[in-house]
C-alpha cells in the first residue's frame, strides 16, 4: 500500500518494502467501486467528491457528470474570471490586436489557456467533462502554445469543450474546419495545384482509421480537402471552392464523383462522417477510450463490445461511456492505470483538499511550471499524436523524483505558498489529535490513499520518527507539527496514490 514507496523515501531500508514491491497493484488500492469510479471518471477523488458520490451513489453521480451543463461551478468559474484571454475567440483577440491591447502573435492568451485547463483540472465539479476535453484535446492536438495558432488556438479550446461529450463525427468535422487544425496541419494552404498531405494523413493516422490506409488515400483525402482554408483578413475558417480539387476520390471505401469546385465542402464533410463511423476508427476511437479508463493494455472483450455501441449510436460518446463504466471489466480493472505527470499534479491538490488562491495568477504559474518540469504541461505537447497514456512512457527515475518534490511542496505549503489550506493541516486531514503514531500514519494514509496500511507497513513510517506504533503521539511531538507534511508527502509518493 501507501508505505511502499514512502518506505523508499526513509534514510534505512526496511522488509516491508520487499514485500510490498512484491504485491499485485490492486493491492495498493481499496476494492471501493465507488472511489475506483473516482479515480477514473475525475482527475482525483477530493474530499468533496468523496462525499458526494457516496451520498448520490454510482449511477445517480455519472448521470450528474453526463450533463455538466447542470452542475454549478463557482470555484473554478472564479479562478477562471482572472484568465480572461483563455476564453476569447478568434474575432475577439483580433479586435484586441486592432486596437492595441494585445500584440500580434502573442502568446498570452495561450499561456491563459495552460492554466485554465488546470484550473478546471484542480477545482472544475464537472470533471468527467473536463476528462474528456483532455482526450480529445490529445486525441486532436493542436499543441499550446505554438506561434501560428497565436489567434485560434483558445477557440479550439471552446470548441472542443463544446462537443467532448457529443458525437464524435460532429467533433471531427468541427476540428476538420477550424482555424487551428487546419494551421496547425498546413491544410490552409493546401491547394489545387498542390495538395498538402500532411492534415490528410494524420487525419487518417491519428483522427480516424489507424494504420489501415495506404498511400492513394492519404493522395485522395488530400484533394478532397482542398479549399477548407482560413481566411488570410479575418483569420476565420472558410471554403476557397477556387482551390478544390475535383474528380473522382476513393478513401477506404468512400467514394466521391467531386464534380464541381462548388461541391467540394459538402464532399469533404461527407468524407469524415464515413471516417467518423469507419469501423476501424470506432475500434481506435474505443481503444483509446479502454486505454484511458481500464487499462493501458484493455481487455479485447470490452473493445469488441463498445465498438458495437459505438456504431450503433452513430459515434455518440455519452453511451460508450455509460457502458464502458458499467463493464465488468471497468469494474475488475483495480490497480490497472498509473496516473500521468499532470494528473498526478491535480490528484495532489484534489486530494489534499487545497482551494485556489485568493488572488491573482502567480499560483498558477507556479502550478503549471511543476507540470511542466514533469514532462507534461496541459495541452503542450509538441507532436500531433498527443500525450502518451501508459505507464511506460512515463517511467523514469528523474520523473518520479519531480513529482516527489511536488508532492511535498504542495502538501507542506512551501510552493505555491498562496493555496488555501486547512488553519491545521492536521486536524483538516485527519480530525482530532490520533492516541498514537500508528492510529496518525493510518488515519492519514486513508484520508490521502484510501486504504489502510499493513502493519508491517504502519512500522516502517514510524521508524521515520524514531518511532513504533505503539508510541503516544502528543500535540507537541513535531510528527503532528511541523514534520506532518513528511507523512503525507511520503504517503503521496506511494503506489497507492501512484495507481488511478
Amino acid at each position: 500500500m501507501a508505505a511502499a514507496g514512502a518506505a523508499a523515501a526513509l534514510p534505512t531500508g526496511t522488509a516491508a518494502v520487499a514485500a510490498v514491491a512484491a504485491a499485485a497493484p490492486a493491492a495498493f488500492l481499496p476494492a471501493d467501486p465507488l472511489l475506483h469510479l473516482l479515480r477514473r471518471a475525475t482527475f482525483g477523488p477530493s474530499p468533496s467528491s468523496i462525499a458526494e458520490i457516496r451520498r448520490l451513489g454510482a449511477k445517480a453521480w455519472l448521470d450528474r457528470q453526463l450533463a455538466p451543463s447542470s452542475i454549478a461551478d463557482p470555484v473554478a468559474d472564479g479562478v477562471l474570471a482572472r484568465l480572461p484571454l483563455a476564453r476569447l475567440g478568434i474575432d475577439e483577440i483580433r479586435a484586441r490586436v486592432a486596437a492595441g491591447s494585445l500584440k500580434q502573435y502573442s502568446w498570452e492568451p495561450m499561456w491563459q489557456l495552460g492554466y485554465a485547463a488546470l484550473t478546471r483540472a484542480l477545482w472544475s465539479e464537472r470533471q468527467l467533462l473536463e476528462v474528456m476535453t483532455d482526450f480529445w484535446s490529445n486525441h486532436l492536438n493542436v499543441t499550446c502554445p505554438s506561434g501560428d495558432v497565436w489567434d485560434s488556438r483558445t477557440d479550439y479550446d471552446t470548441m472542443i469543450r463544446k462537443h467532448a461529450l457529443g458525437r464524435f463525427s460532429d467533433l471531427l468535422k468541427a476540428s476538420a474546419r477550424h482555424p487551428a487544425m487546419l494551421t496547425y496541419l498546413d491544410n490552409r494552404y493546401s491547394t489545387r495545384a498542390a495538395p498538402n498531405e500532411n492534415y490528410g494523413r494524420e487525419l487518417l493516422e491519428l483522427h480516424t482509421v489507424g494504420p489501415a490506409y495506404t498511400e492513394t488515400d492519404v493522395k485522395n483525402a488530400a484533394r478532397m480537402l482542398t479549399g477548407l482554408t482560413v481566411d488570410r483578413v479575418t483569420g476565420r475558417y472558410r471554403y476557397d471552392a477556387a482551390e478544390h480539387g475535383t474528380g473522382a476520390v476513393r478513401v477506404l471505401g468512400f467514394q466521391h464523383a467531386n464534380t464541381t469546385a462548388a461541391g467540394g465542402e459538402a464532399a469533404a464533410l461527407a468524407l469524415l462522417d464515413h471516417l467518423a463511423l469507419h469501423p476501424s476508427t470506432a475500434r481506435r476511437i474505443v481503444t483509446k477510450l479502454c486505454v484511458r479508463f481500464v487499462a493501458d493494455e484493455p481487455p479485447a472483450s470490452l473493445i469488441t463490445t463498445l465498438v458495437k455501441v459505438y456504431l450503433d449510436n452513430r459515434s455518440a460518446i455519452v453511451p460508450v461511456l455509460r457502458a464502458l463504466f458499467g463493464s465488468a471489466e471497468f469494474a475488475a480493472s483495480i490497480g490497472a492505470k498509473t496516473r500521468t505527470p499532470y494528473e498526478d499534479l491535480a490528484a495532489t491538490v484534489r486530494i489534499l483538499g487545497y482551494g485556489p488562491a485568493a488572488g491573482g495568477t502567480k499560483f498558477l504559474e507556479s502550478l503549471y511550471g511543476m507540470a511542466r518540469d514533469a514532462g507534461q504541461a496541459p495541452l503542450a505537447w509538441g507532436l500531433p499524436n498527443g500525450y502518451p497514456d501508459v505507464a511506460a512512457a512515463w517511467a523514469s527515475p528523474s520523473g518520479l523524483l519531480v513529482r516527489w518534490n511536488f508532492h511535498l511542496s504542495i502538501a507542506a505549503g512551501w510552493w505555491p505558498e498562496t493555496l488555501v489550506r486547512p488553519a491545521s493541516l492536521l486536524t483538516g486531514t485527519v480530525g482530532a489529535l490520533p492516541a498514537t503514531y500508528g492510529a496518525l500514519i493510518e488515519k492519514t494514509a486513508v484520508r490521502l490513499c484510501g486504504i489502510a496500511p499493513t502493519a508491517k507497513q504502519i512500522a516502517a513510517l514510524a521508524e521515520f520518527y524514531g518511532k513504533t506504533p505503539a508510541s503516544p503521539l502528543k500535540a507537541n511531538d513535531p510528527a503532528a507539527g511541523w514534520m506532518y507534511p513528511y507523512l503525507m508527502g511520503m504517503l503521496l509518493n506511494s503506489p497507492s496514490f501512484a495507481l488511478r
